[in-house]
C-alpha cells in the first residue's frame, strides 16, 4: 500500500509538471544549420549555397542574402557537405555534423579567387553516418516529389511501404516489423498514436512534406505508447522570402481526379503559408471482390501556420488544419446483390503553438501545445445485410509536454515530460437483417453508448555519448497508461556503434523496451460489461499494454563512394502481443491480446543516392511471426469462446510475409528528363482457412480470388508488381518552374490478393494495372 501511495503522488506530480508548462515537446532527431559567410574583410557576403547529405537523401541548393546570414532548419542528424560560390571568390566547401538539437553555427570566410587553395570535399563522405547507433532511413523531396500513388492520400505510405521491414494489410494499414497497429507519426514534433490508415483517419498528404525519415529500433526515450514504427514527417520551412506557391493537378485510374495548392509569403522574421487539397476517386479502399463495388471516396482538407523568428534566440509557431474523407465501404458480391451501402466519414480538427528559446549555446528549450478534435460515423441503409449498424465515436485530443536539450563536450543529451489528456466517447447501434448467419441466442438488436478519459503522462532522458569512434545512446522513460486499465511501466533502451573509419563502416546494436498501449479504436465497446449481452457465451478480458523487449545487430557501409548498404537482423519478443477482432459482421473492429509472439527477421538495403546519372534501391527482407495462446484481452463470443483461455496453440501472425523484396532505378536523362522503373515481390500473407466453406467463399468472392489462395498451406499466393515512371521539367526559371509526370503501376496486370478473410473488408484486392499523372507548378 505505501508503495501504491507513493507511485500515485508520483504521478500526481509527473502530471502537474507536465501541466504547468502548458506545452509539447518538439520530437524528433533534427537540428539546424546557422551560417554566416564573410569576405577577407570580415563584411557579410552574398553567395549560392549547396547542402548535401546523401545519407538523408537531402540536397537543398539556396542563395545567401548581402547580410551573408542564413538558417537551414529541419536537418536530419547525419553528416553534410556544405559548397558555397560567390562570383570573384574561391569555392569554399567542407563536412560538418549535424547531432544535436542545438543549433550548429559555422562561419565561413570565403578567400580571393586569385589565392585559393583546393580542398577535396565529396558527396561520398556524407553516407555514413559515423555518429549513429541504429538504423534510420530519410526519404527526401526529390524521392517525394516523384511518387504519385493510384490511390489519393497513400504517397507516404507508399515509400514507407518500399522500406524492409515493413509491408501492407488491406486499406493501407502499415506494418512494421509484425507489429499490429504500433505506427506512430510525428508531425512537426507532434505525435499521433492512432491508426492513421484510410479507413480510420484522414490522409496526410505528401504535398506538405519536406522530408520523412523511418524508425523501427533504437528508438530515442522521447518515443513511447506505439512503436512498432515511428515515421517522423517535417513541414517545408526552408522557404525564400517574397511570395511563393505551389499547385498540383492529378489524375489517373478509377475516375481519380484532385489537386492541391500552397502558397507561402515570407518577409525578414515573418512566415506564413497556406495549403488546401480535394480529391475524388472511385477506389479509396482495396475491395474485397474484383469488381470493385460501392468504393467511392472523396478527400480534402486545408491548413495554415505561422512563424515569427523575435529574434535570433526565440522563435513561435501556430498551425491550424482541417481535414474531412468520406467514402464507401466496398461490398462482397452477396452484399451488393442485396443493394447494400455503409459509408463513413472521418473527420479532424487540430491546432499547435509552439514556442522555441535558446537559453546558451549549448542548451536549447521547446515550449509546444496541441490540441485535435477527430471523429469517424459509419452508416448503414436498410438493404445492408448480414447487419445493419450504425456508429458515431471520437475523441479530443490535449497533447502537452516539454523538452530541455544541450550539447556538452562529447554528449548530446534531452530530458522532457509529456502527456496525453483525452476524453473518448462511442455510440454503436446494429439491427441483424439476416439470422441465419448467427449463432442461435445471438442478440438481434443492441445498442452501446459510453464515454471515458483516456490519462496518459510520461517523463524521459536520453543522452548520446562520442568517445573516438565508439557511440553509446541510452535512454530511460516512465509512462502511465489510465484508460479501461491503469499500468506503469520504466522502459530502458540503449545503443553502440563502432565505427571502422578505414573501411568507412559502421557496426551497431540496440536493445529498446517497449510499453506498447492498446489501440484506442472501440476500445470502450469491447471494454464494456454491456457487450455481455450479445451472445449465451461471451468471453470479455481486459486489455492490458503490450509489453516487449527488441533487439537489433547491423551494419552500414558505403562502397566506392556511391552505394551505400544497410543490413539488420532483428528480434522482437512480446507479451501481450495486439491484434484485432471483428463484432459479429459489422466492420467494427477493437483490439485483443495474445499471451505472446516471437518475430525474428533480416534485412538489406542497397542505395544509390546519386552516381553520375543514375539513382535507385534494393530493398530485401526476410521475417517470420509466431504468436501463442491462450487470449489474454479482448471480446470474444460464442461456443469456443471458452477454448480460448485454454488454447496455446502456436500460429503465424496475420503480418507473416516470409519474404519481400522491391526496387526502383531512376535515370536523369538529357533536357530536364527522368525516367524510373520498379517493381515488389511478396511471398503471400497467412489466410484465414479455419474450416473454410468452398461454396459460401465463391459466393461472397468469385473463382478468381479463390484461385489467388493457396488453400493447402493457408497462403495467400505470391504477389508481383511492377512499375514504370517518366518525368520532365517543362520549365525552369529562378524560383518559377513547370513539371509533368506520369506513373504506370501493375504494368503486368496481375492479380495480386494482399490478403484473405482479413478483419476489416474481409478479403484485399490489391489495384490492377493504373495509371497517374501530375502537374506542378511553382512560383
Amino acid at each position: 500500500m505505501k508503495g501504491d501511495r507513493k507511485t500515485r503522488h508520483g504521478l500526481m506530480f509527473l502530471s502537474l509538471l507536465v501541466v504547468s508548462t502548458i506545452s509539447v515537446q518538439g520530437q524528433g532527431a533534427r537540428g539546424e544549420l546557422r551560417i554566416e559567410v564573410h569576405d577577407p574583410q570580415g563584411v557579410g557576403l552574398a553567395c549560392t549555397a549547396e547542402l548535401v547529405s546523401g545519407g538523408n537523401q537531402l540536397r537543398r541548393n539556396f542563395e545567401i542574402a548581402h547580410d551573408g546570414r542564413y538558417l537551414a532548419q529541419d536537418l536530419p542528424f547525419g553528416i553534410y557537405r556544405l559548397s558555397l560560390k560567390a562570383e570573384g571568390f574561391a569555392p569554399w566547401a567542407a563536412v560538418l555534423e549535424i547531432r544535436s538539437e542545438v543549433p550548429t553555427q559555422i562561419s565561413a570566410t570565403l578567400g580571393l579567387a586569385s589565392v585559393s587553395t583546393q580542398v577535396e570535399v565529396t558527396d561520398s563522405m556524407t553516407l555514413v553516418d559515423p555518429n549513429s547507433t541504429g538504423t534510420k532511413y530519410t526519404i527526401g523531396p526529390q524521392t517525394l516529389a516523384e511518387n504519385v500513388s493510384p490511390q489519393p492520400g497513400r504517397d507516404l505510405s507508399d515509400l514507407v511501404n518500399d522500406l524492409p521491414g515493413w509491408l501492407y494489410e488491406a486499406n493501407g494499414v502499415l506494418h512494421p516489423r509484425g507489429s499490429q497497429y504500433d505506427v506512430q507519426y510525428v508531425v512537426n514534433g507532434v505525435p499521433l498514436t492512432e491508426n492513421r490508415s484510410p479507413a480510420y483517419a484522414p490522409l496526410i498528404e505528401a504535398d506538405d512534406v519536406a522530408s520523412m525519415r523511418v524508425l523501427t529500433a533504437n528508438y530515442p526515450a522521447e518515443y513511447g505508447r506505439k512503436l512498432g514504427g515511428v515515421i517522423e514527417l517535417t513541414k517545408e520551412r526552408d522557404l525564400p522570402s517574397g511570395l511563393h506557391g505551389t499547385i498540383d493537378v492529378q489524375g489517373g485510374s478509377f475516375w481519380t481526379a484532385g489537386g492541391s495548392g500552397s502558397v507561402s509569403y515570407v518577409h525578414t522574421r515573418d512566415h506564413l503559408s497556406l495549403s488546401g487539397d480535394g480529391f475524388h476517386t472511385d477506389r479509396y479502399l482495396d475491395p474485397p471482390v474484383l469488381e470493385n463495388f460501392t468504393n467511392l471516396g472523396n478527400i480534402g482538407g486545408f491548413s495554415a501556420s505561422y512563424e515569427r523568428d523575435f529574434s535570433d534566440r526565440d522563435r513561435l509557431r501556430t498551425s491550424v488544419t482541417r481535414d474531412l474523407a468520406r467514402f464507401l465501404v466496398p461490398n462482397y458480391l452477396v452484399q451488393q446483390a442485396a443493394g447494400q451501402r455503409q459509408s463513413i466519414q472521418n473527420a479532424e480538427t487540430s491546432g499547435q503553438i509552439s514556442f522555441q528559446h535558446l537559453i546558451s549555446p549549448d542548451l536549447l528549450l521547446n515550449l509546444d501545445g496541441n490540441m485535435r478534435d477527430a471523429s469517424a460515423e459509419l452508416f448503414s441503409n436498410l438493404s445492408s445485410t448480414p447487419v445493419i449498424v450504425s456508429q458515431d465515436r471520437g475523441y479530443r485530443e490535449g497533447y502537452v509536454g516539454g523538452d530541455l536539450a544541450g550539447h556538452h563536450s562529447r554528449q548530446d543529451w534531452k530530458a522532457g515530460v509529456n502527456g496525453i489528456f483525452n476524453p473518448v466517447h462511442e455510440e454503436l447501434e446494429y439491427t441483424i437483417s439476416d439470422p441465419t448467419q448467427f449463432e442461435p441466442g445471438t442478440q438481434l438488436r443492441f445498442k452501446f453508448s459510453d464515454r471515458r478519459w483516456d490519462v496518459e503522462p510520461s517523463a524521459y532522458v536520453q543522452d548520446q555519448i562520442h568517445l573516438g569512434d565508439w557511440n553509446v545512446s541510452a535512454g530511460l522513460r516512465f509512462d502511465h497508461y489510465a484508460f479501461v486499465v491503469r499500468e506503469s511501466a520504466w522502459s530502458p533502451r540503449v545503443g553502440v556503434s563502432r565505427y571502422v573509419r578505414s573501411l568507412n563502416l559502421l557496426i551497431h546494436a540496440s536493445y529498446d523496451r517497449v510499453f506498447d498501449t492498446p489501440a484506442l479504436e472501440n476500445l470502450l465497446l469491447a471494454s464494456s460489461p454491456a457487450v455481455d449481452s450479445l451472445n449465451p457465451v461471451v468471453m470479455r478480458l481486459p486489455i492490458r499494454p503490450a509489453r516487449a523487449n527488441y533487439y537489433e545487430v547491423g551494419v552500414t557501409t558505403a562502397v566506392l563512394g556511391k552505394l551505400r548498404i544497410d543490413a539488420n537482423v532483428f528480434r522482437r519478443d512480446f507479451r501481450n502481443y495486439s491484434d484485432d477482432d471483428l463484432l459479429l459482421d459489422t466492420g467494427v473492429s477493437f483490439p485483443i491480446a495474445f499471451a505472446q509472439s516471437r518475430i525474428i527477421g533480416e534485412e538489406l538495403r542497397l542505395e544509390v543516392p546519386r552516381w553520375w546519372r543514375f539513382s535507385g534501391y534494393l530493398s530485401f527482407a526476410n521475417q517470420s511471426g509466431i504468436g501463442q495462446g491462450p487470449i489474454t484481452g479482448g471480446l470474444f463470443l460464442g461456443s469456443d469462446a471458452g477454448n480460448r483461455l485454454t488454447d496455446r496453440s502456436k500460429f503465424a501472425v496475420s503480418q507473416d510475409q516470409r519474404n519481400t523484396a522491391r526496387m526502383r532505378l531512376r535515370v536523369q536523362a538529357p533536357h530536364r528528363l527522368w525516367l524510373a522503373t520498379g517493381g515488389e515481390y511478396g511471398s503471400g500473407l497467412p489466410a484465414d482457412l479455419s474450416n473454410p466453406d468452398l461454396r459460401v467463399l465463391l459466393a461472397q468472392y468469385g473463382a478468381a480470388i479463390l484461385d489467388r489462395v493457396d488453400f493447402e498451406h493457408g497462403r495467400v499466393r505470391q504477389n508481383l508488381s511492377l512499375d514504370a515512371a517518366v518525368g520532365a521539367e517543362l520549365y525552369h526559371k529562378e524560383q518559377r518552374s513547370v513539371s509533368l509526370q506520369l506513373q504506370a503501376a501493375n504494368l503486368n496486370n496481375r492479380l495480386n490478393v494482399i490478403n484473405f478473410a482479413s478483419l476489416f473488408s474481409g478479403t484485399a484486392v490489391a489495384p490492377p494495372r493504373s495509371l497517374s499523372a501530375q502537374f506542378r507548378m511553382t512560383f
